[in-house]
């Protein structure tokens, strides 16, 4: 279980590296956003916090003969939120990237209700996952609204 915990832990964090490759900059900060944005300190926080969880609930599924469907979902997530930092931070594309976190919203609620079916625990991880995607989709949107000239 170790072994496969530090294999999901592993891609969550290059998933992650893309926050390093292309930070918010000053690009992001003249942006007008919804008084709602959370502070800059907590998306880092709440990442490393999911990251651990969305790693648990991949080692959890692993341990399940049949579960391949499940981990083939797991890593359509990864991918997706992998490629939602570079399109919005890299290329600046908030609208484009709104479809992205789109389709991450929606391979992550499939997440939690394809990972139930193989174990409740892994299901459950994925829950502040999704409520989180939820928060940062809503935010993608809410910049794309304030910033039409961007998008």
């Amino acid at each position: 279980m170790w072994i496969d915990f530090a294999i999901y832990l592993a891609a969550c964090l290059v998933a992650g590296s893309t926050g390093g490759l292309f930070p918010p900059g000053e690009w992001y900060l003249a942006l007008r956003k919804p008084n709602w944005t959370p502070p800059n300190w907590l998306f880092p926080l709440t990442w490393m916090v999911l990251y651990l969880l969305m790693a648990y609930a991949g080692a959890q599924l692993a341990q399940i003969d049949g579960a391949g469907h499940a981990l083939a979902l797991w890593s359509l997530q990864i991918a997706l939120n992998a490629l939602w930092t570079p399109v919005f931070f890299g290329l600046k594309r908030i609208r484009l990237a709104l479809y992205y976190i789109s389709a991450l919203w929606f391979t992550v609620a499939a997440c939690v209700f394809v990972f139930w079916q193989y174990s409740w625990i892994a299901g459950i991880a994925f829950v502040p996952y999704l409520l989180w995607v939820s928060v940062a989709a809503l935010l993608n949107r809410s910049v794309c609204r304030l910033n039409p000239e961007v998008t």
